[in-house]
């Protein structure tokens, strides 16, 4: 089956699956009484109608190539990095160090994705980026709580800009009896982190009982955890085909996928917690902001990314 054939499959089944929850939603609606009930269908109508955009958005990039890709990406990232940087707090002292994150970090970084070139990409934010920031915000001569500034500024760069480019990032693969079909594996990955995250929501819902971090994030429960672990590691397993893993591989990706995902919501839900709120931003409707639909993915693509280049290309 050629990458072309399996893109199609593809889309089909998730075509058909977003169909069927639009049907659902639509019969819900008519049926549910009761302000609470209206509420959670309400939520849950939204949150499909945004998932309709995002397929669209994410398949149209992706049948335009390489390039629309990774801009595409790009923007995620300039926009994600808006919402960190909007709810956390800084000063003018800052504003050298934001202009670098904005308008050449951001660049830089994916020009070197679509330039293949690795040894930099790997290394420019994490040790480039980490020393030069703070040393523009310290020419402000502003010392107030300047270790946390800086460390917030660095947190979001390497969270929204470094983590988050590791999903184009997986087009500079090369893996062998896989060329061309690259492409497949980013959505591999952000199925997989997606679908863990609905189907832990899911299962919370049915059956959660014990609250996993309840002052972080009451509504993620052991029961949720579990059951859309597992759940989520079996659809990456049976999707299989679309990958170059065997079976019991993809299983054991789609289980690092899910541990890395959930950690990184947990931890992102902590963070919005320490600033008071309760979403980064409200550009997603149903959703919230754009780094609600990243939390996950910050933390699950540079794991994967690294996994598969180190097991699976020469």
């Amino acid at each position: 089956m050629s990458a072309q054939d399996k893109f199609y499959w593809l889309m089909g089944g998730i075509g058909a699956v977003l169909l069927l929850s639009s049907f659902i939603g639509w019969m819900l609606s008519r049926r549910v009484q009761g302000d609470s009930g209206r509420d959670v269908v309400d939520n849950l109508n939204a949150r499909i109608k945004a998932w309709w955009i995002m397929v669209a958005v994410f398949a149209v990039a992706f049948m335009l190539g390489k390039m629309a890709t990774i801009v595409m990406f790009a923007l995620i990232s300039w926009f994600a990095l808006r919402e960190f940087m909007t709810l956390t707090p800084t000063r003018p002292g800052d504003h050298r160090a934001l202009s670098v994150s904005f308008f050449i970090a951001i660049p830089l970084q994916y020009a070197l994705i679509a330039d293949e070139w690795y040894a930099l990409f790997s290394i420019l934010i994490p040790v480039y980026g980490f020393l030069l920031l703070p040393s523009l915000s310290v020419l402000a001569q502003d010392v107030e709580h300047f270790l946390e500034r800086a460390a917030k500024i660095q947190w979001g760069v390497m969270l929204t800009i470094y983590c988050i480019s590791h999903v184009p990032a997986l087009l500079l693969l090369d893996i062998p009896d896989y060329a061309g079909q690259n492409a497949l594996l980013l959505f591999y990955l952000l199925l997989v982190v997606q679908l863990s995250d609905v189907l832990q929501y899911v299962f919370g819902k049915l059956f959660g009982k014990t609250k996993i971090a309840p002052v972080v994030s009451p509504s993620k429960t052991v029961e949720g955890f579990v059951g859309g672990a597992l759940s989520a590691t079996a659809i990456g397993a049976a999707m299989w085909w679309i990958t170059p893993f065997t079976p019991l591989q993809a299983a054991g990706m789609s289980a690092a996928i899910v541990v890395m995902g959930f950690l990184g919501g947990l931890v992102l839900s902590a963070v919005k917690r320490s600033l008071g709120a309760k979403d980064w931003g409200s550009m997603i409707q149903g959703h919230g902001g754009m780094m609600d639909r990243m939390d996950s993915v910050s933390f699950a693509a540079p794991v994967f990314f690294h996994l598969t280049r180190y097991f699976f290309t020469p």
